[in-house]
């Protein structure tokens, strides 16, 4: 794949050499770097790589990528506006200033754990937010009767359908479709039910991730979780690992990290604590490995849950959560 992924770059940039016209340089854009391009189809392998390689393999991937779309920017910069020659325009005139949008500030965190987590060999996934009980509950190793689904208030839907509690809907849906081993990321909206207050909110994003191989160990959960941590804040960051249930692992943790809007003194966010809850992890529930057709003698995994919402305000010190989605231009305007 190391040798397809430069063969590729290597020919793009001698096509962009004989690009004639604006049309050549959107075809070539489309024919590599479409959703069905040449370098989507080479992606795909990644799955089918080890352990070993997936990590180097997927850092030079993401490289190559990001190469490509400086060229083809490049290209279309410098193509851009020839269907327009002969057109009577002054230079000279003063240009309009337009407002341009930007990325909601859980957004830019996002992309920042999805870029993190490309260069570890996980692929990025989406799925429904409208979910069945099954995907959402009983799969998950939380029947009808679990006392667990009370502590998820739920917004039911006709034909016990509802909008998913958490993002780990999805770790029974990939591990049906793609089997084992198996590595990836989920992030996406989630609701509950619930009043809102400094650091509650009934709509919030949250990042599902999980592997599963042969072998795998909390001390291969462990890594993953500190380096993720250090690659988005930039720093060392003080966390703490303690017992944690969850029906869909076992053993279970919850990951907690030192509130960074008040260093651990204690304030509204952190409910005094010092401490906040980021990170619930563990490794899978046999039944859940089961529940998908995977054999838990032969591969095991771990999995985590990530408050994506949550980490947006420890990163950019925000003391309540509501900001995020009230639409306040004063506010959004910042980042």
């Amino acid at each position: 794949m190391e040798i397809k992924l430069k063969s590729l770059k290597n020919r793009i940039i001698k096509e962009l050499d004989e690009v004639k016209d604006a049309k050549f340089v959107a075809d070539l854009k489309t024919k590599y770097l479409g959703r069905k391009g040449e370098l989507a189809t080479i992606l795909k392998g990644l799955k089918d790589l080890t352990i070993e390689e997936k990590p180097r393999i997927g850092q030079l991937a993401n490289e190559v990528k990001k190469e490509l779309v400086v060229l083809f920017d490049r290209a279309e910069k410098l193509w851009h506006g020839q269907a327009d020659e002969g057109v009577d325009f002054d230079p000279t005139l003063p240009g309009n200033r337009k407002d341009k949008g930007h990325l909601n500030p859980s957004t830019i965190v996002q992309y920042e754990i999805e870029d993190a987590f490309s260069k570890m060999g996980f692929t990025v996934y989406d799925g429904p937010q409208l979910e069945s009980d099954y995907y959402n509950f009983t799969a998950l190793n939380i029947p009808e009767d679990h006392p667990a689904r009370d502590t998820q208030d739920t917004f039911w839907v006709e034909g016990k359908n509802l909008l998913r509690t958490h993002t780990s809907n999805l770790q029974i849906r990939m591990l049906e479709k793609h089997g084992a081993p198996f590595r990836g990321i989920f992030p996406g909206r989630v609701f509950r039910y619930e009043a809102t207050d400094a650091s509650h909110d009934h709509t919030f994003y949250q990042l599902e991730g999980l592997m599963i191989d042969k072998d795998i160990n909390i001390g291969n959960l462990i890594a993953t979780m500190k380096t993720l941590l250090s690659s988005v804040f930039q720093t060392d960051v003080d966390v703490r690992l303690r017992p944690g249930f969850f029906p869909f692992v076992e053993p279970g943790f919850e990951m907690d990290i030192k509130c960074l809007i008040c260093d651990g003194d204690g304030c509204s966010v952190c409910k005094q604590s010092g401490w906040l809850e980021l990170m619930p992890c563990g490794m899978v529930h046999p039944k859940v490995l089961e529940a998908t057709g995977v054999d838990p003698k032969e591969y095991s995994g771990f999995a985590f849950g990530l408050g994506l919402t949550r980490m947006t305000m420890m990163k950019y010190r925000i003391d309540d959560i509501r900001l995020l989605q009230s639409g306040d231009l004063r506010f959004l305007n910042q980042f």
